[in-house]
C-alpha cells in the first residue's frame, strides 16, 4: 500500500511540474483579436479577447491547441492617437497561462485575409498547386510543403500550418536561442512591425519594462478593427 501512494504521489509531482506556469521566452504566439480597438472610445480596464490560430508545441512536450482563448486589456489611452494594451492570459480547456509577451508583427483583417488567398488567379484557391503570400512576403507552397523568401526555404507547411525560424529584423530579434520553428500563421519568419494599415506603428513593442505594454499610435485615429493578426513572442525576465 505504502508502494502505491508513493507512486501516486510521484506521478502527480511530475504531471504538475509538467504544466508551465508560464511560456518559456521566444515563444511565438500567432492570435487573431476578436475585439474591435478603438482609441476614440478606449477606457482603461477595457477587456478584449483572442484565440491562437494554430497550434503551439511547448519544449515540455504540452501542446497549445489551435482556438485557445487569449485575453488581454487597455492600459492607458490617450484619445485618439494612442492606446498601451496588455495580454494577460491564455486559457486553453483546463490549462491557464498568465502573458507576458510582446508583439513582433501585428497585421491588419485585410492582410490577413489576403495571406490566405492563392497567388496565382488561375489556380483555384486549396488545390494542391496552391501558393500564398505571408504577411512580411514570404511564399507558402502548399503542395510542395515548404516557405521561401529571398533568403531561400525559411519554413514548412504540414496541411496544418506554416512553422518557420525568426528571422532578426531591424527592430525584431531572431527569438529564443534555440531558433526553434515557430507557429507563424499568416506571418512570415523576418515579420517585423505593423502590415496594412494606413497609418499606424508601434512605438512600444512590450519587450521592455514596463514588461508585457504594447503601445500603438497613430497620427490619426487609432483604430484596430476585429479579425487584427498578432505574432506574439514571451518575454525573457527582466
Amino acid at each position: 500500500m505504502k508502494v502505491f501512494w508513493f507512486c501516486l504521489l510521484a506521478a502527480t509531482l511530475c504531471s504538475a511540474t509538467s504544466v508551465p506556469a508560464t511560456l518559456p521566452p521566444g515563444t511565438v504566439l500567432p492570435v487573431e483579436v476578436g475585439s474591435t480597438l478603438n482609441a476614440k472610445n478606449a477606457k482603461v480596464n477595457d477587456k478584449f479577447d483572442g484565440k491562437l490560430m494554430q497550434q503551439v508545441r511547448l519544449p515540455t512536450g504540452i501542446v497549445l491547441k489551435k482556438g485557445a482563448q487569449v485575453s488581454g486589456k487597455v492600459v492607458a489611452v490617450q484619445r485618439p492617437t494612442r492606446l498601451t494594451v496588455q495580454f494577460t492570459e491564455l486559457k486553453d480547456g483546463d490549462l491557464t497561462i498568465p502573458l507576458k509577451v510582446s508583439v513582433r508583427a501585428l497585421a491588419s483583417p485585410q492582410s490577413v485575409f489576403d495571406a490566405h488567398l492563392s497567388v496565382d488567379s488561375t489556380v483555384p484557391d486549396q488545390s494542391d498547386e496552391w501558393t500564398t503570400q505571408q504577411v512580411g512576403g514570404d511564399y507558402v507552397f502548399r503542395g510542395r510543403g515548404y516557405v521561401s523568401s529571398a533568403e531561400g526555404n525559411v519554413g514548412i507547411w504540414n496541411g496544418d500550418g506554416v512553422w518557420g525560424k525568426l528571422q532578426a529584423g531591424d527592430n525584431c530579434s531572431s527569438g529564443d536561442s534555440s531558433n526553434a520553428m515557430q507557429s507563424l500563421w499568416v506571418f512570415s519568419a523576418g515579420a517585423c512591425g505593423a502590415f496594412g494599415f494606413k497609418d499606424l506603428t508601434i512605438s512600444q513593442d512590450g519587450s521592455s519594462p514596463p514588461l508585457g505594454q504594447i503601445t500603438l499610435e497613430s497620427h490619426g485615429d487609432l483604430l484596430l478593427r476585429s479579425g487584427s493578426g498578432w505574432l506574439l513572442m514571451a518575454n525573457a525576465a527582466h
